[in-house]
């Protein structure tokens, strides 16, 4: 396979439209493993997808696979607003191409579809618009199209390795204050536009027409996640799917009582 940015191009959007960013074995209670072998028997053997911690170890795995040389680096979603803790809660991919650098990500349910080259610019893909910061020497920021689900993250170049996260892992998986906990999360990128699925609320995230529809019975549950987001139901199991359907049914009246009461 030649090791050129074309390639690089084709790999990232395959697996962005291929594998969804999901939390449902946080909503499980099931445990989060970022060991090899655990990440590939979850979203290769399984088919499976994950949240930033998971996506990003198996893109790296496959990219190294195709011979690319690829860099982990820490994240931090939201540090431009919520300060230094936010470090650690995000990890980004830095791919080498010949003399070129770029930055790679299927951490972000809504990201971009295309790595981008590592230079200060904007850059336009599917009629979304991103940007890339520099904010000092090894520090970069990312900013998310308007509309995104976040504003931005910083990155920073030093190499980690995936298990450096654990601990940060560990806790967005089980925090009753973290939102992978306290909200189930769904997202898979479509033709011109994300579907995002939080609780029971579906967006169209990036379209003409940003639908919000709230999903009405355990069925049309069972078959958005299997259809939309290519979530194998048989992973999930008929309890699993229960158990998903009305916590997702409690974290959405929880919503609407909260707006309800101002």
């Amino acid at each position: 396979m030649t090791q050129d940015s074309d390639t690089l191009t084709a790999l990232h959007r395959a697996w962005r439209r291929a594998v969804p960013y999901e939390n449902l074995d946080i909503q499980l209670g099931r445990p989060i493993r970022l060991d090899d072998e655990s990440l590939y028997d979850k979203l290769i053997r399984r088919g499976r997808g994950g949240y930033c911690y998971e996506q990003n170890a198996v893109l790296c795995m496959l990219l190294r696979a195709a011979g690319f040389p690829v860099t982990v680096l820490e994240g931090a979603v939201l540090r431009e607003t919520h300060g230094e803790a936010r470090w650690g809660n995000h990890v980004v991919l830095l791919v080498t191409v010949g003399d070129e650098r770029w930055i790679a990500d299927a951490g972000i349910g809504d990201g971009f579809l295309d790595p981008l080259p590592l230079r200060e610019g904007r850059y336009e893909q599917d009629g979304l618009v991103y940007r890339l910061e520099r904010l000092d020497r090894d520090t970069w920021r990312f900013h998310h199209h308007p509309g995104g689900t976040i504003s931005s993250y910083d990155f920073r170049l030093e190499a980690r390795e995936i298990g450096d996260f654990a601990d940060h892992s560990d806790r967005l998986s089980t925090s009753p204050e973290s939102p992978y906990v306290t909200t189930l999360i769904v997202g898979r990128p479509l033709v011109d536009h994300t579907a995002l699925l939080l609780s029971r609320t579906v967006r169209r995230l990036g379209a003409a027409d940003p639908c919000v529809r709230t999903v009405g019975t355990p069925d049309e549950f069972a078959r958005l996640l299997r259809e939309t987001f290519h979530v194998p139901l048989d992973d999930l199991g008929r309890d699993g799917l229960e158990l998903l359907w009305g916590r997702a049914g409690a974290q959405d009246a929880l919503w609407r009582a909260r707006v309800d009461g101002g």
